[in-house]
C-alpha cells in the first residue's frame, strides 16, 4: 500500500512539475533553433539572439521595461516597508482597518479592475500616460506584495533587542537602523526581487497606464505574438526567464549567508 501511494505520489510530482515547465523547456530550446519556422526543429543555432539585439523595437521595450522594473521595486519596497512596519508596530489606531484594506487590496483585486481604475485615475487628475504612470502604476499593485513578505518578518521579530538597544543609549532612529533593519533585510530583499519579477512580468496593468514611449516588453511580445510567433520572439522570453532565475538565486544566496552570519552572531553572543 505505501509503495502503491509512493508510486502515485512520484507519478504525480512528475506529472506536476512536467505541465509546469515543459512549455518554458521547449520555448528555450526552440529559441536556438536555425529554422525561421518556430514548431519545426532545423538545427543549433544562436542567430535569432544576434537578431534579437539588432532588433530597435524589442530593445527599446526591453530599456523600459528593466527601468520601470528598477524604479518601482524599489519605491514599492519602501513603502510596503513602512506600510508592514505601521500595521506591525501601531495595532491600534484609527483607521487601522481601513489602512489595511488599502494596502492589501491590490492581492486580491482582479488586475483588469485595477488598470481600469487607474487609467480613470490619471485620466480624473489630467495626467497623461507615458513612463511616469507605468511606474505609478507598477508601485501601486507590487506594494502589497512587499509589505505582506516583511509583514511576515517582522511578526517573528524579537522586540527585545530594540529595548536593549534603547535601554543602553541608542535613538529610536538609530535602533532601526542599526538593529531592526539588519535583521528584516532578507525580507527586504525578497520583497523587492518579487516586487521586481511582477513589474517586468506585467502586461494587463501597464497596457492600461501606458502611452507614447512607454511600451513595455511583455506588451511588445504580445503585440507582436498576434501575428505570429517568431525565434526572435522565444529568444527574448529566454532572456527573461534567465535574469528572473538568476535574481532569484541570487536573492538566495544572499539570504542564507545573512541567516548563516545572523546564526553565527548568535551563537557568539551565547559564548560570550
Amino acid at each position: 500500500m505505501n509503495a502503491s501511494w509512493s508510486r502515485f505520489n512520484i507519478t504525480s510530482i512528475v506529472l506536476g512539475f512536467a505541465f509546469l515547465y515543459l512549455p518554458i523547456v521547449l520555448l528555450i530550446i526552440f529559441s536556438f533553433n536555425e529554422s525561421k519556422l518556430v514548431t519545426v526543429w532545423g538545427g543549433f543555432s544562436t542567430k535569432w539572439y544576434g537578431s534579437l539585439f539588432n532588433n530597435r523595437g524589442l530593445m527599446d521595450a526591453a530599456w523600459v521595461t528593466i527601468r520601470v522594473g528598477l524604479i518601482s521595486a524599489t519605491v514599492a519596497t519602501v513603502l510596503g516597508t513602512l506600510a508592514a512596519l505601521t500595521l506591525t508596530r501601531y495595532t491600534r489606531f484609527r483607521g487601522r482597518v481601513l489602512f489595511s484594506g488599502m494596502v492589501f487590496a491590490p492581492l486580491v483585486m482582479p488586475e483588469v479592475i485595477t488598470g481600469l481604475s487607474l487609467l480613470l485615475l490619471f485620466v480624473a487628475i489630467g495626467l497623461d500616460r507615458g513612463f511616469l504612470t507605468v511606474i505609478l502604476a507598477h508601485i501601486t499593485f507590487s506594494m502589497c506584495f512587499v509589505a505582506v513578505v516583511v509583514q511576515s518578518r517582522l511578526m517573528t521579530f524579537d522586540r527585545s533587542l530594540e529595548e536593549a538597544a534603547m535601554d543602553l543609549g541608542a535613538p529610536p532612529v538609530k535602533t532601526f537602523f542599526q538593529i531592526t533593519l539588519p535583521v528584516i533585510m532578507p525580507a527586504i530583499v525578497s520583497g523587492w526581487m518579487l516586487a521586481f519579477t511582477l513589474s517586468i512580468d506585467d502586461l494587463v496593468i501597464s497596457s492600461f497606464a501606458s502611452g507614447p514611449g512607454a511600451t513595455t516588453l511583455p506588451m511588445k511580445i504580445y503585440s507582436q505574438v498576434r501575428l505570429g510567433v517568431t525565434p526572435e520572439i522565444n529568444a527574448a522570453c529566454t532572456l527573461m526567464i534567465a535574469v528572473v532565475a538568476v535574481g532569484v538565486i541570487a536573492a538566495s544566496v544572499v539570504n542564507k549567508r545573512r541567516e548563516v552570519q545572523r546564526q553565527r552572531d548568535e551563537q557568539a553572543a551565547q559564548r560570550g
